[in-house]
């Protein structure tokens, strides 16, 4: 391996949307100032998409130099565009890898379109670093996706001890297998929030109040009662007498079903607005801001507990994550909703969550990650996994 300069290591990075990329930022920034590192970044899928806010614009602006730019993304709201998205990218990945195979690829998370490019590398051995493997979110396929992708992936940067746990109970090998923390929380070191006036300016309306933070992304294993599951999140917003900030759902099926139902809303109603993409730091510039947050997104799980902020998570979605005290779940009706926001607004509530510990680490995970890519020995036992059988006890009766 060990295809750079003389004594680097190239290391290939797949981001796939404005949520990946946020929390990469971190490790892509600590990985170019290293000079044992070469950092070869594969932009794709919706940070290539008009309709996704052409988020490509963000890494540019952030002068991150891009080496592959792959398009994969169909303008389809169907279970058949997001398979024949997928098919788009493992050919995409495939003629990447073929003119430039890296040392490492570094993939992360669970999205269909990361489940493509790890199926690209498997013929080129090229070996997979998976960061937030060992998680569950019961209502969505990207469980699916995830627990396939550790099984093509060869070490596992986690986020707490439990998920360590699921890993090598999934027949992981135990040195395979690290907690680095949530990697999304390295942002917080450097991170000096928007002032009101500025959010203001950014999303043209006042916020005299704390607004409401709404997130809300399609349960893809209940993709037939996504038309219902808004129309009763935006029935219960209707009853709170706050200013509401959307952020776009991502790329999965269903997802332009929601957004058309916000955009209607948003109209009507003076005091919300729907923005495309707000940018890392405006988004927890928001977080910080903002009074809950409403929905069902990763974000109200991760990042959350660090600003001390309730969430109201909806539904199924995040079923099977790991949660602090500041996750209130919610089912889908308008009543559930309604009151899991007045339960999170209440002052007691808040004031319950002064001192919270966020379960995701402690901010230092891109060094735990980049110190494994310089030093771990890149020999055949890399590449040939062997399956690690947990000691089996027979239960009487």
């Amino acid at each position: 391996m060990g295809r750079g300069r003389a004594g680097v290591r190239t290391i290939g990075v797949v981001t796939v949307g404005r949520s990946d990329y946020t929390i990469y930022r971190p490790l892509l920034h600590r990985i170019e100032g290293d000079p044992d590192l070469s950092l070869r970044l594969m932009v794709a899928s919706a940070h290539l998409s008009p309709e996704f806010g052409l988020t490509v614009k963000e890494i540019e602006a952030d002068g991150i130099p891009i080496a592959e730019r792959i398009e994969m993304l169909l303008s389809s709201d169907t279970p058949e565009g997001m398979a024949k998205s997928m098919g788009l990218g493992i050919l995409g990945m495939a003629q990447a890898f073929s003119h430039a195979r890296p040392d490492f690829l570094v993939v992360l998370g669970d999205r269909f379109e990361i489940h493509a490019s790890v199926i690209a590398a498997a013929p080129f051995k090229i070996p997979v670093a998976h960061i937030h493997g060992g998680e569950i979110t019961q209502g969505a396929l990207d469980d699916a996706f995830r627990h396939s992708i550790t099984k093509l992936s060869h070490l596992h940067f986690v986020a707490t001890e439990d998920y360590r746990r699921r890993l090598v109970q999934m027949g992981e090998e135990p040195w395979r297998v690290m907690v680095s923390g949530a990697l999304s929380l390295d942002n917080l070191a450097s991170f000096r929030p928007l002032t009101r006036e500025e959010l203001e300016s950014r999303l043209s309306m006042r916020l005299e109040r704390p607004p409401l933070l709404v997130t809300y992304h399609p349960v893809t294993l209940e993709s037939e009662q996504t038309e219902w599951q808004v129309g009763e999140l935006l029935q219960a917003l209707k009853e709170i007498d706050r200013p509401l900030v959307f952020t776009m759902p991502n790329a999965d099926a269903g997802g332009r079903v929601i957004r058309e139902r916000i955009r209607p809303f948003v109209a009507a109603h003076p005091q919300a607005c729907f923005v495309d993409n707000l940018g890392y730091h405006a988004y927890f510039s928001m977080m910080a801001t903002a009074g809950a947050m409403v929905g069902n997104s990763s974000s109200g799980i991760i990042e959350a507990p660090s600003f001390a902020l309730p969430v109201v998570n909806i539904g199924s979605r995040q079923t099977g994550r790991t949660r602090a005290r500041n996750v209130i779940d919610v089912g889908y009706s308008r009543d559930q909703i309604v009151e899991g926001i007045g339960r999170a607004m209440s002052p007691a509530f808040r004031a319950g969550l002064e001192g919270i510990a966020s379960p995701f680490g402690d901010g230092r995970s891109s060094e735990r990650i980049v110190r494994v890519l310089k030093e771990l020995p890149m020999d055949a036992r890399l590449i040939t996994k062997t399956f690690c059988d947990l000691p089996f006890e027979r239960v009487a009766g």
